[in-house]
């Protein structure tokens, strides 16, 4: 039963979690999930559907997730849709809000109740907020910085959370990456699912293609194997050397969480060396900004970020308005764009850069999720426009071969 406090003739239950951000302003709700804190920076995600996806993104690591939607985990979870590749690693948000209970899963492919899925990845939820002034709070203010408590008595230090949420030093300035990222090679060759018959597995590979795992979601993969590549997943931090050792057909730059001027310092340099070899090159999300880093290009700290199932980008290469996924707190600045980079793709929101190609080598990136998960489809295509690349220059290669 509730814990409750008398309050002159009426009862009001006791809050048994909080939301403290660093300015001191203090959240009361119901805890769900596990019991502790998390410090974290806070984003709201406008998706309505696929939250357990979105909870298992490593792209939020470091992050507490309020969702606009109300109901969150009125369909359970199960053992498919997780988009962690790498369990072992802390990967995932730091906590999560919601404005409704949970309720009971009401879905046949359901196998767990969303409170004890929490419980067992040991993130704390908050319920019971108004995700809709927090998240207006958010697009006023920015992203800030808080911590997640949850304690069945209600009992919390609110000066201790106070001051941990007043001196985290925040996302910005902070390489998340080795939280995330596989610590040895794995090959993938599952596709994408299907009702009814599961995971498909890819038989007649066309390309060979190493991933460089930043924090890559598992669909990602997925819809590389569904495009006929052999896919080589290796640690963040591969040498060029070792790279290329494999004699890839394309290099894929994955997903991550974190600063990307940071992850660069190690990452940067080994993408210049893979484009030195025109060996193509795609990158998504935290890859975007690893491939225009690698060119010269600079990132920045957006105010509120990108975080939803429902951005429309326009593509300048088809002259054509996609709805996408996006997940990102940085995005690249076009003013810094080289001369041999273009500019592919834009955010119909607020203008900010969502894609480049360059000029001179086999190599283009976008910063939101084309393989969706969840979200829309519309971007399917580019996986498509990878393999084209590469068999493009396959083609140059034997050309130059045969004269």
């Amino acid at each position: 039963m509730t814990n409750v406090q008398d309050t002159g003739g009426w009862t009001k239950p006791v809050a048994t979690a909080v939301l403290v951000l660093a300015d001191g302003t203090v959240i009361e709700g119901m805890g769900v999930g596990a019991v502790g804190h998390a410090v974290g920076e806070v984003c709201f995600n406008t998706a309505m559907t696929g939250y357990q996806e979105i909870l298992t993104d490593p792209s939020y690591s470091g992050q507490i997730v309020t969702f606009t939607f109300p109901h969150i985990g009125n369909v359970g979870v199960n053992d498919e849709d997780s988009e962690t590749v790498n369990p072992a690693a802390s990967a995932g948000v730091r906590g999560m809000i919601v404005h409704a209970p949970i309720s009971d899963p009401a879905n046949f492919r359901a196998t767990r109740h969303l409170d004890q899925w929490l419980k067992a990845r040991n993130v704390i939820g908050l319920s019971g907020v108004d995700t809709r002034a927090l998240t207006a709070l958010i697009r006023e203010k920015g992203m800030p910085n808080a911590v997640i408590a949850h304690a069945p008595d209600g009992a919390f230090d609110l000066d201790a959370l106070k001051a941990e949420a007043a001196k985290w030093p925040g996302i910005d300035g902070m390489d998340l990456v080795p939280g995330v990222t596989t610590a040895q090679r794995y090959d993938w060759r599952e596709t994408t699912w299907t009702l009814g018959k599961g995971f498909g597995k890819l038989d007649a590979p066309r390309h060979k293609v190493v991933a460089i795992d930043y924090g890559v979601k598992s669909n990602i993969l997925r819809l590389l194997a569904k495009a006929g590549c052999d896919v080589t997943v290796l640690p963040a931090a591969t040498s060029a050397q070792d790279i290329l050792a494999l004699k890839p057909d394309g290099v894929f730059l994955s997903n991550g969480p974190g600063d990307p001027a940071e992850t660069g310092k190690y990452a940067v340099p080994v993408i210049r060396e893979i484009l030195e070899t025109k060996t193509p090159v795609f990158g998504i999300c935290l890859g975007h900004q690893m491939l225009a880093l690698a060119v010269g290009a600079k990132t920045m700290k957006m105010k509120q970020g990108h975080h939803g199932a429902n951005h429309p980008v326009m593509d300048y290469t088809t002259n054509k308005v996609e709805i996408v996924s996006m997940n990102h707190g940085f995005a690249v600045d076009p003013a810094t764009l080289p001369a041999n980079a273009r500019e592919t793709h834009r955010s119909l929101f607020d203008g900010t850069n969502c894609g480049v190609a360059l000029t001179d080598r086999p190599a283009f990136s976008v910063q939101h999720h084309p393989e969706a998960s969840p979200g829309p489809q519309d971007s399917h295509y580019l996986f498509q426009r990878f393999v084209d690349m590469m068999d493009a220059t396959k083609a140059q290669s034997s050309k130059r071969a045969d004269a």
